[in-house]
C-alpha cells in the first residue's frame, strides 16, 4: 500500500456536524462520501470511520451516508460497534445485566429529581445516558451532584461532558474500548490509523492512533494532544485534515 493510513477514526459532533441542533452540511458530507467510495473501491486512501457518543441508529445512518462499507464504527461511546460489511450491530460483551440495571437506576433517579427542572435525556441509548438543559451553566453544575449520587448508589458510571451535554457512561466502556474492538475485528494496527476529534473524550481516539488532528473549534485542552490543528472549523476542518493525510 502506498497510502500511510488504512482508516481515519472521526468523531461526529463538533467534527462532521455541529454540537448544536443546527442542520448538517449535506454538501460537505457528500465530499466525505465521495472520498470513502473511492477508498472502499480502490483501497488507495484511508476510509473515514466514526467513533461517537451518539446512539447506534444515528451512527449507522452517518456511516451509510458517508459511504463507508468496510470499517466498523463505534456508537454510544463504545457500547456498540456497527459493521457495515454485514450490517452487524454488536454490543460490548463486557456489559452485563448488572451494568444495564445500574444505568436504569440512574435514569429513574434523574426522571424523578432532575427532569422536573428542565433536564432532558437524549433518546435511543441502550447502556448509557446523555442529558441536556437549555441553561448550560445549570447543566454543568449538576456534574458533582451526579458524581455523588453514582458514588453513593454504587453505580459504576463515569460522568463527563462535551460543550453542551453531560454523558453518563459505564466506567469500563468508552470510545477506547470500542476502538480496541474495531481493531480486533479488522486487524488494523495503531501505526496504520489516524484520528480526528474535538472534545476531551476524544483523547480515547488520540491515544489509539498514530496521527491525531483536530478542527479549529476543538477544546483548547485537547489541542496539545494533536499533531495538527486545522485552521477551519467542524466538517470543513475535517475535509482539510483529510486532504493532508488522505
Amino acid at each position: 500500500m502506498s497510502h500511510r493510513f488504512d482508516a481515519i477514526i472521526c468523531d461526529i459532533d463538533g467534527c462532521l456536524g455541529p454540537e448544536s441542533h443546527h442542520p448538517l452540511d449535506a454538501a460537505a458530507l457528500a465530499k466525505i462520501a465521495t472520498h470513502n467510495k473511492a477508498a472502499c473501491e480502490k483501497r488507495d486512501r484511508p476510509i473515514v470511520a466514526l467513533a461517537s457518543g451518539r446512539p447506534f441508529p444515528f451512527v449507522e445512518c452517518l456511516c451509510r451516508l458517508t459511504a463507508n462499507t468496510l470499517v466498523p464504527c463505534v456508537a454510544e461511546n463504545g457500547v456498540w460497534l456497527y459493521d457495515p460489511r454485514d450490517g452487524a450491530f454488536l454490543i460490548d460483551p463486557a456489559i452485563t445485566p448488572t451494568h444495564t440495571a445500574a444505568v436504569r437506576g440512574l435514569i429513574a433517579w434523574m426522571e424523578k429529581d432532575l427532569f422536573p427542572t428542565g433536564v432532558v435525556m437524549q433518546p435511543g441509548k441502550a447502556a448509557s445516558a446523555s442529558i441536556y438543559h437549555d441553561d448550560t451553566a445549570y447543566l454543568m453544575s449538576l456534574i458533582p451532584v451526579l458524581e455523588d449520587r453514582c458514588r453513593r448508589e454504587g453505580w459504576p458510571i463515569r460522568v463527563s461532558h462535551t460543550v453542551r451535554w453531560i454523558n453518563l457512561d459505564l466506567q469500563h466502556v468508552s470510545k477506547a474500548t470500542g476502538i480496541a474492538r474495531l481493531i480486533e475485528r479488522t486487524g488494523f494496527t495503531k501505526e496504520r490509523l489516524a484520528g480526528v476529534g474535538d472534545s476531551l473524550s476524544d483523547l480515547a481516539i488520540a491515544e489509539r492512533v498514530a496521527y491525531f488532528a483536530v478542527p479549529k473549534n476543538a477544546d483548547e485542552r485537547l489541542k496539545p494532544h494533536a499533531q495538527y490543528v486545522s485552521p477551519l472549523e467542524e466538517i470543513e476542518g475535517v475535509l482539510e485534515i483529510l486532504a493532508r493525510v488522505g
